[in-house]
């Protein structure tokens, strides 16, 4: 593997270094400000959307999408507002309420976490989809609109982490163009088990090209009369290829 790491950069003593990066400078921390496409819209976590979310979460046919995160499911309405209440003022943390449709009620969270400005990198987390919004063009959209803010802001990785044994996350990650990177072994543990961390990312020179592909699929004529979508973004993305 290491004969594979080159480079045409050379210091001082020929040594092969990384690219310089004239001019560029740490982005901000992404502020709490609400971000709206076509099919949803995404407004900082706030305790007035404890009710929606719980009881979007409450419609679920049962418990299985809290597996693999490191909170939840919640016994009560009660212990729900007390995470959302927490979690919504931390400085470690910028979640939003993913708000679909036309009448915006909350089905989903998603947040900004591993913000590390002086390096440019970011990773998107604490993915938390309703079964209402599971698999629709709000939630593609939702993470288009994510990713979007995050290299506009001027950060040079956007990062997706999942456990290793998550495959829905790790196919959704693989959908919207994250490139897979390798598993850290035994990286944490959590909810008393151990877990095998799958490590993805985007980087700003393939964000033009991931992004070209959303757009494309989010576009309206990319949907019939009854809203199924006619090309999948799988299917862009290979045109973008060839």
């Amino acid at each position: 593997m290491l004969d594979t790491v080159t480079s045409s950069f050379r210091n001082a003593y020929d040594q092969p270094i990384g690219a310089p990066l004239p001019g560029w400078t740490p982005p901000p921390i992404p502020p709490r400000e609400p971000m709206t496409g076509r099919h949803v819209a995404l407004e900082p976590l706030h305790l007035d959307h404890a009710d929606a979310l719980f009881e979007a979460f409450a419609r679920d046919l049962d418990d299985r999408a809290w597996t693999y995160l490191p909170y939840g499911p919640f016994a009560s309405r009660a212990a729900f507002h007390d995470w959302v209440a927490a979690n919504a003022v931390t400085t470690d943390l910028v979640l939003f309420a993913i708000c679909p449709g036309p009448d915006r009620r909350p089905a989903g969270i998603a947040g900004y976490l591993r913000m590390m400005p002086a390096g440019g990198s970011i990773e998107v987390g604490h993915l938390r989809f309703s079964a209402d919004l599971q698999q629709t063009a709000a939630a593609t959209e939702a993470m288009y609109l994510m990713m979007r803010r995050a290299f506009d802001l001027g950060y040079r990785r956007y990062e997706w982490k999942c456990d290793a044994f998550n495959t829905p996350s790790w196919r959704a990650a693989e959908r919207l163009g994250f490139a897979y990177e390798g598993t850290f072994r035994q990286a944490t543990v959590y909810k008393g088990r151990s877990r095998d961390t799958a490590w993805f990312s985007v980087i700003d020179s393939e964000w033009p090209s991931r992004r070209l592909a959303l757009e494309s699929w989010l576009d309206p004529a990319n949907f019939d009369a009854a809203g199924r979508q006619i090309r999948s973004l799988a299917a862009i993305r290979a045109a973008q290829r060839e």
